[in-house]
């Protein structure tokens, strides 16, 4: 119990890791290290004699990896904290890293029903975490005292998020945060729910003072207002017509992918190809600087 975020991220890192390869043996992808022989492939090996597969990271690093953003940078700052952490004692790291460890589970849990249906789903499993005692403000407070996080897990998270946008650490792929509030049953069979939903317009949503979840309509873009975008944010070589050619050959008007949506006679795309948009400019390197 001690150790709870140490133990997680270990085990999601090996789930993630058996599900990438999952992936890529299904889409005829070679992930195991190898070295060029004139035409043949001679695979690394362990000690003992293994073939040597990828790691995470070089999952996903790959140029078609199939991950978003969101859920890559989460991985990836799974993966750093793990590199701090695996050689020393940390204290009591879990308030400072649930909300990712929170976005990592469902994260996976929707990409293994994406990757290979339903049937694989973990969710009717494991539905919801349990917290065992209340927890006051001041008792918050002292939890969440940097004098707990070791001078190098503060430091690779403060890096870390720097290196960020506003957009990607907002992210819900990133980090899943929801508010609780404690609330008093007053009808019959509300008692025994844990969680309740309230819509926005209801009578019961007047009486809280915030509406911690409700549907929300997506952002939607224009092509000239996803090109501005990428250009305020240094990538000033990128213009419309690159745009064009990026859509086209990546077939992102086909409304199974999820990029956007025809309203009337204008296409409009949402914040999935913006990222998408995104890291294709960082993955260009120089090309649009």
């Amino acid at each position: 119990m001690t150790f709870k975020s140490e133990t997680f991220i270990t085990l999601s890192i090996i789930a993630w890791t058996y599900l990438m390869h999952a992936y890529y043996r299904g889409e005829g992808i070679e992930y195991r290290y190898f070295k060029k022989k004139g035409k043949r492939k001679q695979f690394d090996k362990t000690h003992r004699g293994a073939d040597k597969y990828w790691e995470l990271e070089k999952c996903l690093d790959f140029k078609d990896c199939p991950l978003d953003i969101g859920t890559k940078n989460n991985l990836k700052f799974l993966i750093g904290i793990r590199h701090e952490i695996e050689h020393q004692m940390t204290n009591q790291i879990d308030d400072f890293l649930s909300a990712k460890l929170q976005a990592s589970a469902i994260n996976y849990d929707f990409y293994i029903i994406k990757f290979f249906g339903s049937k694989y789903s973990v969710s009717k499993d494991l539905a919801i975490s349990i917290q065992f005692s209340e927890i006051t403000p001041t008792q918050r407070k002292q939890l969440l005292s940097t004098e707990k996080l070791t001078s190098n897990v503060r430091n690779y998270i403060s890096e870390f998020e720097d290196s960020l946008t506003d957009f990607e650490l907002k992210n819900n792929r990133y980090a899943y945060r929801v508010l609780y509030t404690p609330i008093n049953a007053n009808r019959k069979g509300q008692a025994d729910r844990v969680i309740e939903f309230v819509k926005p317009d209801s009578s019961m949503a007047s009486e809280i003072e915030r509406v911690l979840i409700k549907e929300t309509e997506r952002t939607k873009f224009l092509p000239g207002e996803i090109v501005k975008q990428l250009q305020d944010e240094g990538y000033t070589k990128f213009r419309m017509a690159s745009h064009t050619d990026l859509w086209k050959s990546n077939d992102a008007k086909n409304s199974s992918k999820g990029y956007g949506a025809q309203v009337s006679k204008q296409w409009y795309w949402d914040t999935q190809w913006l990222e998408f948009v995104r890291q294709h400019c960082k993955n260009a390197g120089e090309q649009y600087k």
